[in-house]
C-alpha cells in the first residue's frame, strides 16, 4: 500500500490520504460510472499529462482503490475498474458534487469581481 495510514491522526486525514489530489478525485469521479480505458480517462480529465495519470493510477492501484486489467492484444489494451474500496468513495464524491452545485455560481461571481478589481 502506497498511502502511510501510520502517519494520519484522524478519520478525515486517513481519507484524504487517499485523495491527496484533484487527479485521484477525478479519477474516482470518471470511474464511478464504469470501466474505463487510459485514453477515455485521459480524455475526460483533460489537462492532465500522460506521467501524471500513469502515476496516479499505479498509486490508486497500489492503494486498493482500483484494479488495472491488461489484454494480450495488439496494440495491449488496459483497463481500470474501481475495487469495493474504491467504490467506497462514491458518497465523499458525491459530496463534494453537491457542494460544488450548490456554491459553484457565488464562486464564478466572486472570481469575476476579484478579477475586474485587478
Amino acid at each position: 500500500m502506497a498511502t502511510k495510514l501510520s502517519r494520519t491522526s484522524s478519520p478525515v486525514e486517513a481519507t484524504l490520504s487517499f485523495m491527496s489530489d484533484k487527479w485521484k478525485v477525478l479519477i474516482l469521479r470518471d470511474l464511478l460510472t464504469g470501466t474505463k480505458r487510459f485514453g477515455e480517462l485521459k480524455k475526460s480529465i483533460g489537462s492532465i499529462s500522460q506521467k501524471v495519470l500513469t502515476s496516479n493510477l499505479r498509486a490508486m492501484e497500489e492503494d486498493g482503490l482500483l484494479k488495472r486489467e491488461v489484454f494480450a492484444e495488439v496494440p495491449p489494451r488496459v483497463e481500470y475498474t474501481l475495487t469495493n474500496r474504491g467504490r467506497s468513495l462514491e458518497p465523499v464524491i458525491d459530496a463534494m458534487r453537491v457542494w460544488g452545485e450548490a456554491h459553484m455560481a457565488e464562486l464564478i461571481i466572486e472570481e469575476e469581481a476579484t478579477y475586474k478589481q485587478n
